[in-house]
């Protein structure tokens, strides 16, 4: 049961966010352009980057919808359980591997992070808009985990997980700016990654 006691006790947060519009609709609008916009990161890999925090921040409603929309991007199922046991041995590529270390010190330990966390993505060959992208993506899922689990949010029935993990992944998440207005998301052109 959701803590705000005017949501239906199988509330999502779309929900959440369509109790206040105006806090709701920069929300999203920051998920479509980190998550969507262009990046040194693939959509795939992005969506993976937010299961991975959301997993090492034990929030399976947020780790369990982003990784199915990860894989409906083309990654690898098990990739994330491989990263959670170990990332050296994880079946991502070389250079990545360096960016999950970061992501973990930056969710587990952020006060730890230190110039050779960056430099050792550099090492790998990525920029520094990729460094700022990572930081941005973990920063943008301790916030959304803190939310879920500060509001009580359950994870999704295997239905509502299809269902958003569809639109995600046709509409982005112009589609859940749409629903905060109440509107329809399914007039929206498809999300151009979707074809790729």
């Amino acid at each position: 049961m959701p803590f705000l006691k005017s949501l239906p006790p199988d509330a999502v947060l779309k929900d959440v966010l369509r109790t206040s519009p105006a806090i709701g609709i920069p929300f999203a609008q920051w998920h479509e352009e980190l998550l969507r916009g262009p990046s040194p990161f693939s959509v795939g890999e992005r969506e993976l980057f937010a299961a991975y925090v959301s997993a090492l921040n034990a929030c399976g409603y947020c780790h369990g919808e982003h990784e199915a929309v990860a894989v409906s991007f083309g990654i690898a199922p098990g990739v994330l359980d491989g990263l959670l046991a170990d990332i050296d041995s994880a079946p991502v590529e070389v250079r990545l591997k360096p960016v999950f270390a970061y992501l973990r010190k930056l969710t587990l330990t952020p006060s730890k992070m230190i110039a050779a966390d960056a430099e050792a993505m550099s090492a790998a060959g990525w920029s520094e808009e990729a460094l700022y992208h990572a930081a941005s993506v973990c920063a943008m899922f301790c916030c959304d985990n803190r939310i879920i689990q500060g509001l009580g949010l359950q994870r999704h029935s295997p239905q509502a997980l299809a269902e958003v993990v569809g639109r995600l992944h046709d509409f982005g998440y112009r589609s859940t700016i749409a629903l905060i207005e109440g509107r329809s998301f399914e007039s929206l052109p498809k999300d151009p990654a979707a074809t790729r």
